[in-house]
């Protein structure tokens, strides 16, 4: 099985943006219909659409079901009406009714086995709200669909480059009241076990960043860090969790001190993900861990300034379905090596040089 082609869901997410540009152009290559089976759900039509305005090459089959889906080429299931009109770089209810069809349908099909994963495309969380879809975005509405009372947590990432949220989608001046000791020690843990299970590190290192400036100034500038944080990382350090800091966040990015470490944990949004974006959003990946559903998508959203320019980078989009692909084929191992442990024959080994390599970047900061 792990040989096998991956069969790969995308939803095609907002129709007046740029998801149907980017995942034409990444299927335009047919060395990806070698790596799996990849099935739209969305509209022929739209599809159809968008590659005669985009003038793009990309081919593709209409199928009832993923069931259906041939595999050695790009298939698209019908889930929205015929009569729906493409108006680039409009936000529109309509649209918006179509990506959350899209994505319903998707996630009706993985519970029934149809398809290995899910790699989504941007949606406005604005016009897609509804009655089934009240969440701030596809990473909790995952989690209330497919989580089965798991814990999701937003990775961004970039190869070896993997930054995580304690809070995600919520208000800014909600963010110091949100952040608990026990919050965060649930983010560690989830951000651990995903190192380990879904990207194959033995040990995995991860940086911790501070929410007030310059870490607090030893309460200056804030309590949170010797009353919340700090105490959060002892504990989990003592239950064998490899977690430093909380380090400034300031100059944490552009220093190159994060490429110390396997993960960073963030404690809000933007704090990670703006640096992230800045580095590395043309290649970037959204990853939603924790969950038993594997789903990836592209790190940029519908880019409604250059929709229907044929402007956009399919490189995001690709490297979701790469990224999809690589964790499904780790879990799998995973799973193998859990079964026969015996075969497991080499471990990663750390000592105490590894943990003072770690410690001096942290009087660097």
């Amino acid at each position: 099985m792990e040989n096998s082609k991956v069969r790969v869901g995308i939803t095609q997410g907002d129709i007046n943006g740029v998801g149907y540009e980017v995942i034409l152009k990444t299927f335009a290559d047919p060395v990806m219909l070698e790596l799996c089976t990849p099935i739209i759900y969305g509209s022929p039509k739209v599809a159809a659409y968008h590659r005669k305005v985009l003038d793009l090459p990309t081919n593709f089959s209409i199928v009832n079901s993923a069931s259906d889906a041939s595999h050695n080429r790009l298939s698209v299931v019908n889930c929205t009406d015929d009569e729906i009109k493409v108006e680039f770089s409009k936000a529109d209810s309509e649209a918006g009714k179509a990506a959350l069809d899209a994505l319903e349908r998707a996630v009706e099909e993985y519970k029934k086995g149809l398809i290995d994963v899910i790699v989504t495309a941007p949606i406005n969380k604005h016009t897609v709200q509804s009655e089934t879809f009240s969440f701030p975005g596809h990473t909790e509405y995952m989690e209330e669909r497919l989580g089965d009372g798991a814990k999701s947590l937003m990775i961004l990432m970039k190869d070896d480059f993997r930054v995580a949220l304690v809070t995600g989608h919520i208000p800014v001046s909600q963010i110091a009241s949100t952040i608990t000791k026990e919050l965060i020690q649930e983010k560690l843990r989830t951000f651990h076990n995903s190192l380990k299970q879904d990207f194959g590190i033995g040990a995995p290192r991860i940086a911790v960043l501070s929410l007030n400036p310059h870490a607090g100034d030893e309460g200056l500038l804030g309590k949170e860090e010797e009353e919340i944080i700090i105490p959060a990382l002892k504990e989990m350090a003592a239950k064998g969790i490899l977690c430093y800091g909380p380090y400034p966040a300031d100059g944490f990015m552009g220093s190159g001190n994060f490429t110390h470490f396997d993960g960073v944990l963030a404690m809000y949004h933007d704090q990670g993900l703006a640096p992230f974006k800045a580095l590395v959003m043309d290649e970037g990946v959204n990853y939603t861990a924790g969950l038993s559903v594997v789903r990836t998508s592209p790190a940029h959203g519908t880019a409604y300034d250059i929709a229907g320019k044929g402007l956009a980078s399919e490189d995001s989009f690709r490297q979701a379905v790469y990224v999809s692909i690589d964790v499904f084929r780790n879990r799998l191992r995973e799973k193998t090596a859990h079964a026969n442990p015996l075969r497991k024959q080499y471990y990663e080994k750390r000592d105490d040089s590894d943990k003072l390599k770690l410690d001096s970047v942290e009087e660097d900061l």
